[in-house]
């Protein structure tokens, strides 16, 4: 994945970006390409929803606690020093927060990266919550025209449908109206962010739709998700693949999240209960733990290799708060996937034949 580039014009007709600089380590078996487009993101990529500091949804916490902006952007540009070119945000994250945090930090280096934000929330933001959905014509865009405000550019790379839930009666609207927005070039590409095989199959089927993103990690292996990715030519973009931070390592299991943290109160991921990390996933990962280090990774670059080992159509994105974080996910592309056996191996230890998820 050397010599990464955002692809040779965006819609409004821009001149070619600069390739940014990449990591001479960098493994070559992670090269990546946008679903069908040109576009060429990094094989990692950050997820920007923790650096949206805290805000609710409905009136219960959906951040992850405080947050320093400042280190936040000094992240950011340390991902980009790295080889890091691939940033996934959404409108609800912070309530604009996380949108706006992101595009100063990239200021003058927006053209060397591939930038992918998300809508179909309503959200208050002097009250910092989100209150509703809204996935008419007339709202996509101008939430598209917020998010380029916050985002301080004048094209977003790929546009996802936040609502994982929608019915697909309605999807088609919103599928009409991102093809006119990539036909007046506001956005270049759009994909949907859900963890429904049946919604996923039918934006594929949609002209300009690159992606979809959904929960992948050692513990959730989304294998009718990755089939459809495969059968269309679509990219996987996978949130969770560190599963909300419980395969980083960091987490006992006596570790006890803060009460603004949304892993305290949401019920549903199955990783942390209350706060706490689940008993049986962390005897699970004890299993399979010695693999996942193999070659010299830290546990949560061994998460990340398995799911370059899955597929290659997958683009992991790792939340994050501080340089450290960063630095310890983008290692793993020195490293790669895992070999094939090695993910084989992973998955005979985590689950049954029949098993989809934990």
């Amino acid at each position: 994945m050397t010599n990464q580039q955002t692809g040779t014009f965006h819609q409004t007709g821009t001149s070619p970006a600069t390739p940014p600089t990449t990591s001479p380590t960098t493994s070559p078996t992670l090269a990546r390409r946008l679903g069908r487009t040109d576009i060429q993101p990094s094989a990692l990529g950050l997820g920007c929803w923790a650096i949206g500091g805290p805000f609710t949804m409905f009136g219960q916490p959906d951040g992850w606690g405080e947050v320093d902006d400042e280190e936040s952007m000094r992240a950011v540009r340390r991902a980009l020093d790295l080889g890091v070119t691939f940033f996934d945000t959404a409108d609800a994250y912070g309530t604009g927060h996380s949108e706006r945090v992101l595009g100063r930090a990239l200021g003058a280096a927006r053209e060397r990266v591939v930038v992918a934000t998300k809508f179909g929330y309503t959200h208050d933001e002097e009250r910092r919550d989100l209150t509703g959905t809204d996935t008419s014509p007339a709202y996509v865009r101008r939430a598209c025209e917020a998010s380029l405000r916050r985002l301080g550019t004048d094209y977003i790379d790929l546009y996802q449908l936040h609502v994982g839930d929608l019915p697909v009666s309605e999807a088609l609207a919103v599928m009409e109206t991102l093809e006119d927005l990539v036909a007046a070039g506001t956005i270049r590409a759009y994909g949907w962010s859900t963890d429904d095989a049946e919604r996923a199959e039918f934006f594929a089927s949609g002209t300009n739709c690159a992606a979809i993103q959904h929960d992948l990690n050692v513990f959730r292996p989304a294998t009718d998700l990755l089939a459809t990715c495969a059968r269309h030519d679509l990219t996987s973009i996978n949130r969770t693949p560190l599963a909300m931070g419980l395969l980083t390592g960091k987490y006992r299991a006596g570790s006890q999240l803060p009460a603004d943290d949304v892993r305290t109160v949401s019920t549903w991921q199955p990783w942390f209960d209350g706060g706490r990390p689940s008993p049986t996933l962390l005897a699970k990962l004890d299993g399979v733990r010695e693999i996942l280090r193999s070659g010299g990774r830290t546990l949560a670059q061994g998460a990340l290799a398995w799911i370059w080992g899955s597929s290659d159509r997958t683009i992991p994105i790792p939340g994050f708060r501080t340089v450290a974080q960063v630095e310890d996910n983008a290692g793993a592309l020195a490293h790669g996937p895992l070999t094939a056996a090695q993910v084989a191996e992973v998955n005979a230890l985590l689950r049954g034949p029949d098993d989809e998820t934990v």
